[in-house]
Order: C-alpha cells, then sequence, then structure tokens
C-alpha cells in the first residue's frame, strides 16, 4: 500500500510539472513575436535582435546632424544641395496647408480613391516637406503650418471605413502603415529638433494628442494586418518601429523591427528575386517592400544597430540589384522601363551601399521628390544624398 501510495505520488508530480511546463511553454509562444507565428515561415532573418534602451531624436530617416548638415550646405550656397532642396519647396508651393480635416478616412483597394484619403496622403508628405523646410530655414511659419496638419489630423480623425464592398477590409491598416511615418517624421523634428537652442513650439498637450493618434491608428489598425508575405508586411514593419521611436516605446519598436526581420528574407529572396514584382505586374508594389526595408534599416542604424542593411548577407542590396534588372527588362517578366518611377528608399539605399546597380537607379530620376501616390515620405536626395552620417 505504501508503495502504491508513493507511486501514485510520483505520477501526479510528473503530470503536474508536464501541465505548468506545457502552461509556461503556451504562454511563451503567445508573448512572442506575432510576426513568426502568423507567418508560418521557417526563415528569419540573421540580423541580431535589437536591443533598444532609448532612442536617438530626432530618429525617424534624420537626425539633428544629418538635418544641419543638409541645411547648412543650401544656406552656404552649395549648388547640389540647393537643386535637391528646391524639391521640398515646389511641394510646399504646389500644395496648399489644408483648414479642415476629416474624422472618417474612406479607403479603396487597388487605387480606388476618395478626398478623404488622397488628402491624408498629400498632407502627410506636406507637414513631412513643411518640417524639412523649417529645419532649413528657422522660419517659424513653416513649423506652425507643419503643426497645425499633425494637429489637424490627430485632434479630428476618430477612424477608416471602407468606400464600397469591393474594398479590401484589412486596406486601412496598410494606408495607416503608409501615412502615419510620414507623420512621424515630421512630428520627430517638430519636437526635437533645434535651432540655436529653439524648438518649434509645438505644445506638450498637441504632443499628447499626436501620441493618442499613433495609438488610435496603431491599435486598430496596423497591429491588425494579414499574412500576405509581401509589400503589407513590410510597411507594416517600418510603421511601428517610426511609432516606436515617437512613442519612446521599445516593446512598439522590436514588434516592427521583428516584423522587418522576419518578412524580409521571405519577400526578397536568397538570389535577390522578388517575387512580388511578376505577381503584382507593375513597377510599383516591389518598391513598396524595397522601400520600406530600407527606411526600416536607416532607423536601425540611426538608433545604433547597423544589422538589417547587413541582414542576410545584405537582403536589401540584393534586392535593388533585382530591381536593376527589372528596369533593364531582364528579370522573367517586363512591368519597369527606364521612364518607369523610382521611389525614394533608392536614394537611402544608395547612401548605405554606394553601388553601381544603385547608382544607376537614383540617377534615373535623381533628385527625388516624393512618389506619385504619396504613399512613402520622399526628398530622400536632398536628406540622403552624400550624408555621411547617415551611412
Amino acid at each position: 500500500m505504501k508503495k502504491n501510495t508513493i507511486f501514485y505520488c510520483l505520477a501526479a508530480s510528473i503530470l503536474l510539472a508536464t501541465v505548468l511546463l506545457f502552461s509556461c511553454g503556451k504562454q511563451q509562444l503567445k508573448d512572442s513575436l506575432n510576426t513568426s507565428t502568423k507567418a508560418g515561415a521557417t526563415t528569419k532573418t540573421d540580423a541580431s535582435t535589437a536591443q533598444i534602451t532609448s532612442f536617438v531624436h530626432p530618429g525617424v530617416l534624420n537626425t539633428q546632424a544629418s538635418l544641419d548638415y543638409v541645411g547648412g550646405q543650401v544656406n552656404g550656397g552649395d549648388a547640389n544641395r540647393t537643386a535637391y532642396y528646391q524639391k521640398v519647396i515646389d511641394y510646399v508651393d504646389s500644395h496648399p496647408v489644408p483648414t479642415s480635416f476629416y474624422a472618417t478616412v474612406v479607403v479603396g483597394s487597388n487605387g480606388a480613391t476618395s478626398p478623404s484619403k488622397s488628402q491624408i496622403r498629400k498632407d502627410a508628405e506636406l507637414a513631412y516637406a513643411l518640417a524639412l523646410r523649417w529645419a532649413k530655414t528657422g522660419t517659424q511659419s513653416w513649423a506652425d503650418k507643419c503643426i497645425q496638419i499633425l494637429n489637424g489630423w490627430s485632434y479630428t480623425f476618430q477612424n477608416y471605413a471602407l468606400l464600397d464592398a469591393s474594398t479590401n477590409p484589412n486596406q486601412p491598416g496598410l494606408e495607416a502603415s503608409w501615412t502615419t511615418p510620414s507623420f512621424v517624421a515630421a512630428a520627430e523634428i517638430m519636437r526635437y529638433y533645434q535651432i540655436n537652442g529653439h524648438g518649434s513650439g509645438w505644445s506638450s498637450a498637441d504632443i499628447t494628442q499626436f501620441s493618442n493618434y499613433l495609438n488610435n491608428v496603431k491599435n486598430n489598425y496596423i497591429n491588425n494586418m494579414p499574412v500576405y508575405n509581401n509589400n503589407w508586411n513590410a510597411s507594416q514593419g517600418y510603421a511601428k518601429m517610426a511609432i516606436g521611436i515617437f512613442l519612446n516605446s521599445t516593446s512598439v519598436y522590436q514588434n516592427g523591427y521583428d516584423l522587418i526581420t522576419t518578412y524580409l528574407p521571405i519577400i526578397v529572396q536568397s538570389n535577390g528575386n522578388i517575387p512580388e514584382y511578376c505577381s503584382r505586374q507593375d513597377c510599383v508594389h516591389f518598391q513598396y517592400s524595397l522601400t520600406a526595408f530600407a527606411y526600416a534599416a536607416q532607423l536601425a542604424k540611426i538608433q545604433g544597430d547597423n544589422t538589417l542593411w547587413t541582414a542576410n548577407s545584405s537582403r536589401i542590396s540584393a534586392g535593388y540589384d533585382y530591381m536593376r534588372a527589372a528596369y533593364g527588362q531582364t528579370t522573367s517578366c517586363n512591368y519597369c522601363s527606364t521612364s518607369s518611377p523610382v521611389f525614394p528608399g533608392t536614394e537611402v539605399a544608395y547612401n548605405h551601399y554606394q553601388t553601381s546597380n544603385l547608382s544607376y537607379l537614383r540617377g534615373l530620376q535623381a533628385p527625388l521628390g516624393v512618389p506619385n501616390d504619396n504613399t512613402f515620405l520622399g526628398f530622400t536626395t536632398y536628406t540622403h544624398y552624400g550624408v555621411s552620417s547617415l551611412q
């Protein structure tokens, strides 16, 4: 009887330990990156995990030093940088600052648009252009106009809505992943950039409201993106990294970083091929992925982590090699030509890698402004070409 009692006690202990171990393992899996479980991916980048404990500000594509440098060059009469800066001036001059904003942004899929969708995309670019103009000139009116746009959207916006029944129900997440980082890039400059020791004057209350706006679009839209293994997930990762920097949230930044490391080797294959190019049958969608990856790598670099640029044997560079082949029409499908748009991420990638293929691509249309569809922030020839502090 005593032996039986010992046996049953031992068995019960083993069973309890097994249950506890399974429970802990299940919770760890749940708490781990949603990217690896959602993507079902067995391949992951060889980039080491970012260990961010505090953030460099401004830290979304630009820094205090880089903005001082390019602005100083223009103010000092550098002809080339002045020509690059003209893209900023032209955009500001051709886009009046809005006086009204939408509570609901209506979005459609596959290019279908609405007045609210068109405005928020243009306004994100405009806010960033105004921030760059203030940083270069020190003229307060440019800062005031930028703040007007940031406040206009953050105090007014409530939600996204679908254009019609044919709209992908997840489209709002993609739209938010495109416009939000551009707003954040402008907001980083307004919040942190200093001109002779003075900031833009953006109030603490307004900064808090903008943070509320970021949490709204992040929690309700960007976080809910499906797994497509294409530009959607690349854009999602870049957006969350940018949001994390502004919110000073290491967890949000890390989640975005891990999205990038998960999807980079899926979207850009080991030989550099990007299946999205031929499957989407255009010269744009695969550039969304490359631009998101290049911008994410730049964000990480500013924060002291260079591993996204070098991940998977410099996979981002290999992707741009494929883009060069696409423009030369030597890939398995032909949807690009030398007259196709070149997205501004090309300039950021060139600033780091400086390969002959990237030199060719940027040279097709430099100085680069904004994309025709206003999906990603632009003016990268002004902000990045030859800027060694961002390499």
